[in-house]
């Protein structure tokens, strides 16, 4: 591990000052993904950011009746937050599914948000990959690559984003706020990642000294039901080799608001936006859940040994749609 100096920020406009003088620093919250990279030699930053002092731990019902939640909340105290667990199960499901109660205690939500890519390759200093050394090459596309993407793939990277929660965020429709040197903006998530195309080592549109400060979700109508299922090697402590997250609002004797999106197969937490064209105002049948997985996975692109993701993930969301169908009491 690279030496480096820990600073310690008292406020917002302290860390975002100290963040951004340079783009070797770094923000440390819970430390659970940040340390192990340096550990590797992965991230060799001059310098640390303690965030600790922020205050920026609470969870918080906004007047719409949605949700505000902290960028320092951890995974395990926002995982059974009753707010959550009552209005946005899929969230506390996707949360529980992830890590172990150890590292969910330290895990903050921001860190969550901002989790790198558990690709080999990415953490073997000794391999070429164009996300840690932008040019270098991707060892992964010839090499071991079964737990990598298929959805947004390109020639330069088909590293898979890890995180649970950003599946159930980005079916959620969270917002990231965040506050730097030019002020505050609020980025709905749909635009806070990016595809790897020729830069993979831009992860994000954030900014030296950009600090997320919270997230929100909007409120769900009325009767609304969501889920996460993922499908892993081992039933704990493991990443998704496909996942999905559900978020469906029923009439009467049809779909109504349906939101997917799927995890493990995706370069960034991956909206399903085709399958959801193809539910709203349909049958909640297994024919057209079917119809959904597969326009899901249209343009989905193996590499060899994750050929088998693709159909993988459509029977988790195939599986997904109709445990939420179940529990809304949606026709057989």
């Amino acid at each position: 591990m690279k030496t480096f100096a820990l600073r310690r920020a008292d406020s917002v406009a302290a860390a975002v000052a100290l963040g951004a003088r340079s783009p070797a620093v770094r923000f440390l919250a819970g430390g659970t993904t940040l340390l192990d990279l340096m550990k590797l030699d992965v991230e060799q930053p001059d310098e640390v950011v303690q965030l600790r002092r922020l205050g920026l731990d609470r969870i918080e019902a906004t007047p719409d009746g949605g949700l505000a939640i902290g960028a320092l909340v951890t995974n395990s105290a926002l995982a059974h937050e009753p707010l959550v667990v009552q209005r946005y199960p899929v969230l506390s499901e996707a949360l529980l599914s992830g890590a172990s109660v150890q590292l969910r205690n330290m895990a903050t939500t921001a860190g969550n948000l901002l989790q790198r890519t558990r690709c080999v390759y990415f953490r073997d200093t000794a391999m070429a990959c164009n996300k840690r050394v932008p040019g270098s090459g991707c060892a992964a596309l010839g090499g071991y690559h079964r737990n990598l993407a298929v959805l947004g793939t390109s020639e330069h990277c088909i590293a898979s984003n890890p995180s649970d929660m950003n599946v159930a965020l980005t079916a959620l429709d969270a917002v990231i706020h965040v506050t730097g040197q030019a002020g505050a903006r609020a980025i709905p998530i749909r635009d806070f990642f990016l595809l790897p195309g020729t830069t993979p080592h831009l992860e994000t549109v954030l900014a030296p000294g950009d600090l997320v400060t919270h997230v929100t979700l909007p409120p769900l109508p009325p009767g609304t039901r969501s889920t996460y299922v993922k499908l892993r090697d081992r039933a704990s402590y493991e990443f998704a080799l496909a996942s999905s997250a559900v978020v469906l609002t029923p009439t009467a004797d049809a779909i109504g608001h349906v939101a997917i999106a799927l995890g493990g197969v995706g370069t960034v937490p991956w909206r399903a936006s085709q399958a959801e064209r193809l539910l709203a105002g349909q049958q909640p049948t297994a024919a057209n859940f079917r119809a959904a997985a597969a326009a899901a996975l249209q343009g989905a692109r193996g590499h060899g040994e994750n050929d088998f993701k693709v159909e993988l993930a459509q029977r988790c969301l195939v599986h997904a749609l109709a445990t939420v169908r179940a529990v809304a009491g949606g026709v057989p």
